[in-house]
């Protein structure tokens, strides 16, 4: 007969008798009472004021002197104690992976969730695949969880997991909807078509059995995964004491307890002196001085002082170069350059700066069997010439600089194919960053210089009258700097794999820039200041004196040049106003009055000081001897003795003609 009793009193007693004897509470317990679970005193604490729950667990009251713990993931148990075991996956590059079967139906509702750790961004992290398809696929493309629902609908988070840290990763299964969540962040969702696993459905982790299927999906693997679930039931790869409930374990290949690191410091990784410290699945240098970068691999070659003290270190990739404010004077010097052998990249520019006054000039010149490439200076224009091609028929390029640039100051020439993806291009020539027009033809790139072509600069050895006469600053090609120094100069040699070496030679260039000592002696006369502009003088007058040379005297009246006339100052010379009777630039030219005169009728003429006059012959007349001299009239006083013209009137009251109308004059 079953029997039901009532729950178990929950409480206190005191002053409890029986038959006047004491029952509760005993001071010393007789043989014959029998207790259990019973304490003297009657406690009303709150349990939870001791704060049972560990691992950060939620305590919630359950009535006098009872509660519960909710724990946060990844932490089970009465108190918040057992943590679910984490398994490793990939330790030291192994392949592995865990295959779990459903042994129950999860419903129209699916929740997926785990705990990750990886530093790795690609691998495979979960499939659900029943014995025709593989309807559910999580895994990691470029450190972001990627889904995908039946091999067509794709999600991707926003978030990168690989970072070293744990991430919860839920995906939500909806009816006709998919969302995914990082550590309760929402990261999107798509709609779907309907999906349900059924018991006995396989759930791969880590991968699969087949190598090439895995690599599908990133490959296998690496890095950590927790307290994985499928809605509230566990996949447990080593189950812990808590009895929770699990689905089946099938396979565990190469997965271990706990979240151990690979010793990424047992292949020494960091360069050049570094000491190495290991981390999750990772490891940092402690580089020493003068390095940089994650493995020391950047060394600050410049605080090394590589450079001459005369030079400048520039830092390039893996290495420097050395270079001067100021080039050298490169008047008959001439460089020879050689590829090292090493250069991959493509030559498809060239870049220079320089200072001239020579009009006609080589600047660059370097020719391998047909191909070849001329920079040089004509008609102080920048010209460069390329002939390069991929076949035996080379094609010929000519690009010239729209201005001149022999004015003695500093110029920077750019040359660089159009479009260097194509075989052959058009070439573009900017001058102080100005952008001329492009070449008419096309040519090819200057790979035929990495291939132990002979580099010439500053001139052509056997060409002495084109020998460059000034400076020449930085010289690259395809941003490879042709250095000024040889190796043996150098505190220490240029580390990086890709370079132009300069050979040994004699020349004994001198660094800085100057010209031709144009001021010494002083050319400048009278006082003047000599101005040196590089291979060009100025002269700088004193007021009195102008002129190039200040030889002229500024003030050009001053030694009275006009003889017969007056002189006026004008800028770089003067002006004579001549007397009359002169003329000439200085008045020096007396001017003969009977020259072009106007005396007619064979009349003589008579030279005067600033006039002249005529002698007529007999019976003429008139100023110029144009009138006939005519008899003598009744009209005739002791002045007149001629008669007056076309009917005029003569009046002897006052010894004059009186013309008729339409006439006029003396006569």
């Amino acid at each position: 007969v079953l029997v039901c009793y009532p729950p178990a009193f929950l409480g206190c007693f005191r002053d409890v008798f029986v038959n006047s004897h004491l029952v509760l509470p005993l001071v010393m317990a007789e043989d014959s009472v029998v207790q259990a679970n019973i304490t003297v005193g009657c406690s009303d604490k709150d349990k939870c004021d001791t704060s049972p729950c560990q691992n950060r667990g939620r305590c919630v009251r359950q009535g006098w002197q009872s509660y519960i713990c909710e724990c946060h993931r990844p932490y089970e148990g009465n108190n918040c104690a057992e943590e679910y075991i984490t398994a490793r996956f990939g330790n030291k590059g192994v392949e592995s992976y865990a295959i779990f079967s459903l042994d129950d139906d999860p419903g129209d509702t699916m929740t997926i969730s785990m705990f990750i750790r990886t530093r790795q961004s690609h691998g495979l992290l979960l499939i659900l695949a029943n014995s025709t398809s593989q309807y559910l696929r999580l895994w990691l493309e470029e450190g972001r969880v990627k889904v995908q629902v039946h091999n067509f609908e794709t999600l991707v988070g926003r978030g990168v997991v690989s970072d070293g840290h744990f991430h919860l990763v839920t995906v939500k299964l909806e009816a006709m909807a998919a969302r995914l969540l990082q550590s309760a962040q929402d990261q999107g969702s798509m709609p779907i078509r309907h999906i349900r696993a059924h018991p006995g459905d396989l759930v791969f982790i880590g991968g699969l059995p087949d190598l090439r299927a895995s690599a599908s999906f990133g490959g296998y693997f690496k890095g950590c995964i927790q307290d994985l679930r499928i809605n509230s039931k566990r996949l447990q790869f080593y189950p812990i004491a808590t009895s929770v409930v699990s689905h089946k374990l099938e396979q565990l290949l190469n997965v271990s307890k706990g979240c151990s690191s690979d010793d990424a410091c047992a292949v020494n990784p960091c360069l050049n002196g570094g000491v190495c410290y290991s981390m999750w699945d990772n490891f940092i240098c402690n580089c020493p001085p003068n390095t940089a970068g994650q493995r020391c691999e950047e060394v600050k070659w410049c605080e090394l002082s590589p450079c001459p003290s005369s030079a400048i270190c520039q830092p390039r990739a893996q290495g420097f170069d050395c270079k001067h404010p100021e080039t050298r004077d490169f008047e008959g010097s001439v460089l020879r350059y050689q590829s090292n052998g090493k250069i991959r990249r493509n030559l498809s520019s060239v870049f220079l700066s320089l200072r001239t006054r020579q009009s006609t000039a080589t600047l660059l010149h370097a020719q391998k069997d047909s191909d070849y490439l001329t920079i040089f200076l004509q008609n102080s224009h920048v010209v460069m010439e390329v002939q390069a091609g991929n076949d035996k028929d080379s094609l010929k390029m000519t690009v010239e600089s729209q201005g001149p640039i022999s004015d003695g100051e500093w110029h920077t020439v750019e040359l660089s194919m159009v479009n260097e993806t194509f075989p052959t291009s058009r070439w573009i020539m900017a001058v102080d960053g100005n952008n001329q027009e492009p070449s008419k033809s096309a040519a090819g790139d200057l790979n035929f210089l990495r291939e132990g072509a002979e580099i010439l600069l500053g001139g052509v050895s056997q060409d002495a009258g084109r020998k460059l006469s000034g400076c020449l600053g930085s010289v690259e090609i395809g941003g490879l700097l042709l250095p000024f120094h040889l190796d043996m100069d150098l505190n220490l040699l240029r580390p990086q794999e890709e370079q132009f070496v300069r050979m040994n030679d004699n020349s004994a260039l001198q660094f800085g820039c100057w010209g031709t000592s144009v001021c010494a002696p002083n050319p400048c006369q009278n006082r003047g200041v000599c101005e040196d502009l590089f291979d060009l003088h100025r002269c700088s007058c004193p007021s009195e004196w102008t002129g190039p040379l200040c030889q002229d005297s500024a003030d050009t009246c001053a030694s009275s040049p006009c003889i017969h006339g007056n002189c006026t100052d004008l800028p770089g010379g003067f002006k004579c106003v001549c007397e009359l009777g002169h003329r000439g630039e200085q008045c020096e030219v007396e001017v003969d009055m009977c020259e072009n005169n106007n005396c007619s009728n064979e009349a003589t003429c008579l030279k005067g000081f600033q006039s002249y006059t005529c002698l007529c012959p007999q019976n003429l007349t008139g100023q110029y001897c144009e009138l006939p001299q005519l008899p003598v009239s009744t009209c005739m006083g002791t002045r007149w003795k001629y008669n007056c013209f076309n009917g005029g009137n003569c009046s002897k009251a006052d010894n004059a003609c009186y013309c008729l109308p339409g006439f006029t004059g003396q006569w």
